[in-house]
């Protein structure tokens, strides 16, 4: 008797682990970046809000530094299932989604309330990116993730005015913003962050196109001697998770992992926005920081007022949808 009821518990025990098992859901999530950079810790943030509110019944694995995939790879392994959601820079969607680099258009979004607005979940432009995004891709955007507002770098002279970029080599990091150069007369080169210190260092390009926060984090200001605040366009990656994925889990998971995505972007946003200001001011003392004046920056989006006009006009009907919502803010 006494072993009848013990091979019962025991066959029980064995059921209910295999019931357990098959309940947990696991999110593997490709980065491109370092575990300590600020994209990485905002995965972080969403895993342990996920965790915490399925009591364990999601887990989410990250894999940083590219172990798994390239930046470029990102959209078709997640589109495709390869692996359940990622992070990349938006342009890389590009392909698929020309559209995404409405983000580029110099000064559409050239102040913090207008580029909150704009990249808001809910907001025309989000609805109408994503919507394409999944439609083309198969990726679902759980969130956008800021990464600051671009600026230029110069080793020589300062970049006040658009006269000061004239037959100037620059490097860039997408399409529309090769525009810009040529719009502002100077000469597009595009180039990955990775390179651009031995880049400047040893003369190959003669300004830069970055975010605010590499200047500290690349030590930029080894090689180069001035930086203008021009803001005149985002760095946004996306989260991405497989559709076919994501609408497999029970609704309560799937409530769960969006108020997640919702913490984890309001609280990057509001990071980096303050971190632009905290890098700046600790090179202050290594780099010429140059703020433009209203009758300066009039001078860009007067040079620039075009790229918009040509976006909307050679990248289709969503370009243009979301060229003319982002004229309204």
């Amino acid at each position: 008797m006494k072993r009848t009821v013990l091979s019962l518990t025991v066959a029980l025990l064995a059921a209910f682990t295999i019931t357990a098992a098959q309940a947990e859901t696991t999110i593997r999530v490709t980065l491109q970046l370092p575990e300590t950079n600020v994209l990485a810790k905002n995965w972080l943030v969403f895993k342990k809000e996920v965790e915490t509110a399925s009591g364990g019944e999601i887990k989410v694995q990250i894999f940083a530094s590219a172990q798994l995939f390239e930046d470029k790879q990102v959209p078709k392994a997640v589109g495709s299932g390869a692996i359940e959601a990622g992070s990349t820079f938006i342009g890389q969607f590009t392909g698929a989604v020309p559209a995404v680099e409405v983000i580029n258009v110099p000064f559409l979004f050239d102040t913090e309330a207008k580029l909150r607005k704009a990249t808001a979940a809910g907001s025309v432009i989000r609805n109408i990116l994503d919507a394409t995004i999944l439609k083309e891709t198969g990726a679902k955007v759980l969130w956008w993730q800021a990464y600051g507002r671009n600026i230029y770098l110069s080793k020589n002279a300062p970049i006040r005015v658009p006269n000061d970029l004239k037959d100037k080599k620059v490097r860039t990091y997408g399409k529309i913003l090769g525009w810009t150069v040529r719009a502002l007369g100077g000469t597009p080169t595009l180039m990955s962050g990775s390179k651009q210190f031995l880049a400047y260092q040893q003369g190959a390009v003669d300004v830069g196109m970055t975010g605010s926060a590499t200047i500290e984090s690349r030590k930029l200001y080894e090689v180069m001697k001035h930086a203008t605040l021009s803001h005149d366009s985002a760095i946004e990656f996306v989260a991405v998770i497989n559709n076919k994925f994501f609408e497999g889990l029970p609704k309560a998971q799937q409530d769960i992992i969006m108020a997640a995505a919702a913490k984890a972007e309001q609280q990057l946003r509001n990071d980096v926005y303050a971190d632009e200001s905290r890098s700046i001011d600790a090179v202050r003392s290594k780099i010429d920081i140059i703020e433009l004046n209203a009758t300066e920056r009039s001078q860009w989006r007067q040079a620039t007022k075009g790229v918009g006009d040509r976006f909307a006009k050679e990248y289709g009907a969503v370009a243009a949808e979301v060229i003319k919502a982002a004229r309204s803010y």
